[in-house]
Order: C-alpha cells, then sequence, then structure tokens
C-alpha cells in the first residue's frame, strides 16, 4: 500500500478542480496547470478534497498511485502558492542580467549565455550573483533550474560555478609542490 497515495489532496478556497474523464485541471491565483492520470487510477473528489485509488492490484497501478497523488497535489500547491529556486554565481566576473524576459548570464566564456524563459516560468536577478526562477509548474522550475546550472556546474577546486542556493560543493585538495 501506498503511504502518499492513501492521502487525500485538500483543495483550498479560490482553487478550481474540474475533471474530464481522467484529465485534472486546476486553475488558481497563480496559473492553470492540467495533467492526465493513468488510466489504472480511479480519481475521486468528495468536497474539498480529491482522493485516488488504484483500480487493481498490478504493479504497475501500485506505483502510479502515488506518483500520481503527489503530480496532483503539486498542481494545486503550484497554482496556490507557486515553486522557487534559487541560484548562485560563484566566480570572479561571473554575473546574472535580465535582457528583457530572458536571462542573461557572464560565466567565464568568450560570450555571454542568454537562456529564454519557457512558458509559465518568470526569471529575477535580485542581486547580480543571484537568479531566482519562479513558476506554478514544479517540473518546469526545476528543468530550467537544472539546464542553468549545467552550463557551469561548480567545479571541486575553487568551487566556481552555478549551484543551488544551500548547496554544499564537495571540495579536493589542489596539486602538493
Amino acid at each position: 500500500m501506498s503511504r502518499i497515495g492513501k492521502k487525500a489532496v485538500a483543495i483550498p478556497k479560490g482553487v478550481t478542480l474540474t475533471l474530464e474523464g481522467q484529465t485534472v485541471s486546476v486553475k488558481g491565483p497563480k496559473g492553470q496547470l492540467s495533467w492526465t492520470v493513468p488510466e489504472e487510477i480511479e480519481i475521486k473528489v468528495e468536497g474539498e478534497e480529491l482522493t485516488l485509488v488504484p483500480r487493481n492490484e498490478t504493479a504497475r497501478a501500485k506505483s502510479m498511485w502515488g506518483l500520481s497523488r503527489t503530480l496532483v497535489a503539486n498542481m494545486v500547491q503550484g497554482v496556490t502558492t507557486g515553486f522557487e529556486e534559487t541560484l548562485e554565481l560563484v566566480g570572479v566576473g561571473y554575473r546574472a542580467a535580465m535582457k528583457g524576459s530572458a536571462l542573461s548570464i557572464q560565466l567565464g566564456f568568450s560570450h555571454d549565455v542568454d537562456v529564454e524563459a519557457p512558458a509559465g516560468v518568470t526569471f529575477a536577478v535580485p542581486k547580480q550573483t543571484e537568479i531566482k526562477i519562479a513558476g506554478a509548474d514544479k517540473q518546469a522550475v526545476g528543468e530550467i533550474a537544472a539546464k542553468i546550472r549545467r552550463i557551469r556546474p561548480p567545479e571541486p577546486y575553487k568551487g566556481k560555478g552555478v549551484r543551488y542556493a544551500g548547496e554544499k560543493v564537495r571540495r579536493k585538495e589542489g596539486k602538493k609542490k
């Protein structure tokens, strides 16, 4: 039995949840998201709660149960409070700036790296060495943060690069003379 799948998803005030077959659509103050739940999972809406129950006891139904519940809960949280990821730029001359709605980053290359914001995701640069990525879709926010980090990941000798806020970079000892 899935511990996560058994939990009901609370639908807060100001959030509209609609079911069309297996497609769950959630609309709230931060936007609108939808996702199609696999056929193995049955969706039930009772008052202000949504529950998911597997239709049969197959391995796929059991594995999709908890996943489906988590994805629907993330959609509800995304349209109410949203998700945010913070990246830090560590290194001499490493800086970020907004260029319209796109992000322009200087990371020690001979050129600036421009990153376009996908639909539903916004960038903010409170400091030159800090990038805030916000949006309603948790997957989109995490994916664009990972793509930006992948441009120049932190290296183990000096710790230079793009890292998540609070990320610990394991440092190596340099050459012995």
